[in-house]
């Protein structure tokens, strides 16, 4: 089938869900509203821009605030790969995203999952395979 038109201006609230990879200042359940989420699409080609606060916050955190990926007819799969490098121990790690959602007209809903890259040592291995989420919704206005 084709695939979803995409582009636009989202709002998107989150609610915060397992905290695997135990962020500092995480709160399970905790929920944060009006996100502003800018999309655009070429093709099949999509790259969601966080703006805002949490646009800052990711960029603190991750190193950046732009999600790659592509959409797949009503289906969303795109990846932040964090650049800003941390240590725990003899462990170098960075934080990555991912972000899944299902498209349904104007409506965005999915889950961004915060996982760690790191670089093998064995100081790593509680980190290398937690996994930190958020479930998520998000509308733009009307086309």
């Amino acid at each position: 089938g084709e695939d979803a038109e995409v582009a636009g201006s989202y709002t998107i609230a989150v609610t915060n869900r397992d905290n695997g990879c135990e962020f500092a200042n995480w709160t399970v359940g905790n929920t944060a509203a009006g996100i502003p989420v800018s999309i655009t699409q070429d093709g099949a080609s999509v790259t969601a821009t966080v703006e805002g606060v949490v646009g800052s916050l990711l960029t603190l955190s991750l190193g950046a605030n732009v999600y790659t990926g592509d959409v797949d007819g009503d289906e969303l799969a795109l990846t932040l790969y964090g650049t800003r490098s941390q240590t725990d121990g003899n462990c170098t790690f960075t934080n990555n995203s991912t972000l899944r959602a299902t498209v349904d007209g104007d409506a965005l809903v999915g889950r961004i999952d915060y996982t760690r890259a790191t670089n093998g040592n064995p100081d790593c291995a509680r980190l290398a395979s937690c996994v930190t989420y958020q479930d998520f919704n998000g509308t733009r206005p009307p086309s």
